[in-house]
């Protein structure tokens, strides 16, 4: 149920692009999460440097929960930016996987799948 993508780019520079290329897609970023920091500040170290961003698309959220307020533990979209065996990984949710579990009328269904589509053109931007 995790979609990833390894990426060409450091983490540093996707970090800088992440509003900017969210937006360009109609997304917002909510907020940013250095677990590695919050981590830190916690007591409880890490040393992988691990940033979930939060991002919404207010239209499909807004047509999702008016007919399914049980997505919204779904919501909003998170990406996930981190190392793993020396690579760069972006990570979300599969969408298309989660969509199994509920009983959506075809038009909300195929505005979800246009969404993850939109997603996925996210991450694979750094590819």
């Amino acid at each position: 149920m995790i979609y990833t993508v390894i990426a060409n780019n450091d983490i540093d520079t996707i970090k800088k692009e992440m509003h900017e290329k969210a937006q360009e897609i109609g997304f917002g970023v909510l907020k940013e999460y250095n677990f590695k920091e919050l981590l830190k500040e916690k007591r409880h170290p890490i040393e992988r440097d691990i940033t979930v961003f939060e991002i919404c698309n207010p239209i499909a959220a807004q047509e999702a929960l008016t007919s399914h307020p049980e997505v919204s533990v779904y919501l909003p979209c998170r990406i996930s930016l981190y190392e793993k065996d020396g690579e760069v990984v972006l990570s979300t949710i599969g969408i298309e996987e989660m969509l199994q579990n509920f009983d959506l009328d075809s038009n909300l269904k195929a505005h979800l799948n246009i969404i993850f589509d939109k997603l996925k053109k996210l991450i694979h931007s750094w590819e």
